[in-house]
């Protein structure tokens, strides 16, 4: 079995937009927007989405949700984590080892935690 996909809920599309959009500039993550209230960027083999909740509740963070991002390098964490916070994202963990894994913990414009690994 393998995840094929993962979405977020968002209060502001347009600020998620291009949260994520400068976020996977480098990433090979594109951009396909199906519908006013979803956003996907398309991987080799994986998505991402931002959404509007169908329910049309605000949207709210789970508490003990976190997305995993392989990112390939130690220098591609701290790169990312840097751009996270400076787009206005905050931090959930400063880049470090732990364990075996070199990682960041950002949280995105709505709270949604990201983790940042090597």
């Amino acid at each position: 079995m393998q995840m094929n996909y993962c979405v977020i809920g968002t209060n502001d599309m347009d600020a998620a937009t291009r949260f994520y959009d400068r976020l996977f500039d480098r990433s090979g993550m594109n951009r396909v927007s199906p519908s006013e209230r979803m956003t996907y960027w398309l991987g080799e083999g994986s998505a991402f989405a931002a959404a509007i909740p169908f329910d049309k509740q605000p949207a709210t963070n789970g508490n003990g949700t976190m997305v995993g991002f392989s990112v390939g390098s130690p220098e591609e964490v701290e790169r990312l984590y840097t751009l996270a916070i400076a787009l206005g994202g905050t931090c959930a963990g400063e880049p470090k080892l732990r364990g075996p894994r070199f990682s960041a913990y950002v949280r995105d414009l709505d709270s949604n935690k990201l983790c940042l690994s090597d």
